[in-house]
């Protein structure tokens, strides 16, 4: 029988609600042994998806009115005997109301434990456990989406349709090698081609679908560059909505790199507003326009802001030459402003360019469809079936390499022995990747990087 475990839910903090979670086969007695419902009805006489109102109590002390909602197993997120306490929110009652529990007979839940019993049941596999994290840490809709597709099971359907083919195959080939006095039909080559090619087709899909799942996740490390009183600061604010930075007509003002994170269309930016760039003998100054240049070379998208309003100077230039080999967009600011600017020679260095106001608000679909279109999301569909991390990526690239070898094998004319075994290696590497065949070692990984009360 596995232990009973209890965790705060929610965030710590002041709030409406505070929910403490208990799972296990002791969670109803446990939790009857602190809580008294107003009818006097008994938790493990309760039928689940029902709830109770009543009081938590601490020996004969009080400490608050809850609402606990009772989970039967196998119908619960854990697959096992659930009870969730709902009381005031507050550091100190849900911590009260947690001890309580603790004090009952349940333990201290570790981080993601409630998840990996869900896992460990069988309610979910490894690749929808760690769309759960996934979905906790969205920073915007399409990612959000992306996960809650795969929580969903979109991402199992498409690898069941893989290990098919596999499976199938495999089985095909080693019953026709075992069994020899069996009147079993030979294998067809053409057939487990055909096979081997639809697995690699959704496998190589898989893939190529990566990195931009992978933008669409974690968002782009993107630095907004220009020399001092372009706008960086005032497009740092129109687009993370609120007065990040200092604006003022004297140059320099920004002298440290200031970071927001902010939704572009379905891009997440996690932006920088930097120094101005200029030759400056300034130390403090100086320092910023240093750190400016170091970051341009790490990070992962450009925003490049010039004046419209002026011709180009040799800051400008000195900039483009910074960044002519970086993923960029050129952002021509003040388009409420007559343009003076030499737009053509600024395309010799970056091929997009955009015009905005961003003291107006003017121009922000252009520049949208600029960073999408350079992030490659810009056809992104929400709906469609990606890998979400490295551990999935991995795995699929593992199957990937073991299917070539397969074919290999199979069009150079090897025996069908050696193909059986490539094609083992590719169902082993999907397994894993479901969880189906992962070591404890890549579990304890998965779930570790979980919040406690997950």
């Amino acid at each position: 029988m596995s232990k009973t475990i209890a965790a705060i839910s929610t965030p710590l903090g002041s709030g409406g609600i505070g929910v403490i979670r208990v799972s296990g086969d002791d969670a109803f007695c446990i939790c009857d042994r602190i809580f008294k419902s107003l009818n006097g009805k008994l938790l493990s006489d309760m039928k689940g998806y029902t709830a109770a109102f009543g009081k938590v109590y601490d020996d004969a002390n009080v400490l608050d009115e809850v609402v606990a909602v009772v989970f039967r197993t196998p119908h619960s997120y854990t697959g096992e005997n659930v009870v969730e306490l709902s009381c005031h929110g507050g550091v100190y009652i849900t911590s009260q109301v947690l001890r309580a529990v603790l004090n009952a007979g349940a333990v201290p839940a570790e981080a993601g434990e409630f998840t990996k019993r869900a896992f460990l049941n069988g309610k979910i596999n490894l690749a929808e456990s760690e769309a759960i994290m996934d979905i906790i840490s969205s920073k915007g809709r399409a990612a959000a989406k992306s996960a809650l597709n795969i929580k969903e099971g979109r991402l199992r359907k498409e690898i069941d349709v893989i290990k098919s083919y596999l499976v199938n195959s495999a089985a095909h080939l080693s019953a026709w090698a075992d069994y020899p006095e069996e009147d079993i039909p030979e294998v067809s080559e053409e057939t487990l081609l055909n096979n081997i090619d639809s697995a690699l087709l959704s496998l190589e899909k898989l893939i190529k679908g990566y990195d931009v799942g992978k933008v669409i996740k974690e968002g782009i490390d993107t630095l907004i560059i220009g020399k001092p009183n372009v706008g960086k600061s005032t497009l740092m604010n129109f687009l993370s909505g609120c007065e990040k930075s200092i604006v003022t007509d004297i140059p320099g003002t920004t002298r440290d790199i200031i970071q927001e994170t902010v939704t572009l269309g379905n891009v997440v930016l996690l932006l920088s507003d930097t120094a101005g760039l200029r030759e400056t003998d300034n130390p403090i100054e100086k320092i910023g326009v240093d750190r400016a240049k170091q970051r341009v070379e790490s990070c992962g998208l450009v925003l490049a802001v010039f004046d419209g309003s002026k011709q180009i100077d040799k800051d400008d230039t000195d900039m483009l030459e910074l960044i002519k080999n970086q993923p960029a967009v050129a952002i021509i600011n003040k388009a409420d402003i007559d343009n003076i600017i030499d737009v053509n020679y600024i395309k010799k260095y970056v091929k997009s360019v955009v015009n905005i106001s961003a003291a107006k608000g003017l121009g922000l679909e252009e520049l949208i469809a600029a960073v999408e279109k350079i992030a490659g999301t810009a056809e992104f569909d929400e709906n469609a079936t990606i890998i979400s991390n490295e551990r999935q990526r991995n795995c699929v690239v593992k199957s990937l390499d073991s299917l070539k070898e397969a074919k290999i094998a199979l069009e150079s004319g090897m025996t069908l022995d050696a193909v059986t075994v490539s094609i083992e290696d590719a169902i082993q590497s999907i397994l894993e990747l479901t969880g189906e065949r992962a070591s404890e070692v890549v579990v304890h990984g998965v779930f570790s990087k979980f919040c406690v009360g997950k």
